[in-house]
């Protein structure tokens, strides 16, 4: 999955309307160069394959700028997308990042319901790893790479619980709370002084 392709469809789906350079601009000010290694050639690279897949629509506007909008294809493919990082534990922790960036634009419930099921498959992991390092013989070093996963499953289970408890308190404003920014068309360009 393409940290990159769920999170254009997600500037696209918040502006209603985007063009690349928005999208750029407002992505790598949050550095998601660093966190999803997204760069400016995958950001308008994504925008021509997803118009091309019918998940974006392109208008030309003079004096010449493209404006892309998210169609029905597109709003379920962001919802595929944003679903499955935060319900499946990723060897790679961009598909993650890119779900916690648009994590808004579920639903409380429906966030914690996939962190939950997140849980599940770390605590699985988790559980696995520790089994394995146990009956693990030869060559005998290699059981520090089941400690290894299990220590990372078991961090990762950690800072799920601790989301799941911030979600069930209300700490952010989900899609369908009062000042969300997970609607379709809520977000608002900032101006940067």
């Amino acid at each position: 999955m393409s940290a990159t392709r769920l999170l254009v469809l997600g500037m696209v789906r918040g502006y209603g309307r985007a063009h690349g350079y928005l999208i750029g601009n407002d992505l790598m000010s949050w550095g998601a160069g660093e966190w999803a290694n997204v760069k400016w050639g995958s950001i308008y690279h994504a925008l021509k394959q997803l118009t091309k897949d019918g998940c974006l629509a392109d208008e030309t506007v003079p004096p010449g700028r493209t404006d892309y909008t998210l169609t029905a294809k597109g709003e379920q493919e962001f919802q595929r997308l944003l679903r499955d990082a935060l319900r499946r534990p990723e060897t790679r922790p961009d598909t993650l990042a890119a779900g916690l960036a648009m994590l808004p634009s579920l639903s409380r419930a429906d966030a914690v319901a996939l962190l939950h099921e997140r849980l599940a498959a770390l605590e699985s992991r988790r559980d696995a790893a520790r089994k394995q390092a146990a009956e693990w013989h030869d060559p005998s070093h290699v059981r520090e790479l089941f400690g290894l996963w299990e220590h990372t499953a078991d961090s990762g289970v950690a800072w799920t619980l601790g989301l799941l408890a911030r979600l069930e308190a209300g700490t952010y404003p989900m899609a369908g709370d009062p000042d969300s920014p997970g609607d379709p068309g809520s977000w608002v360009i900032l101006k940067l002084e």
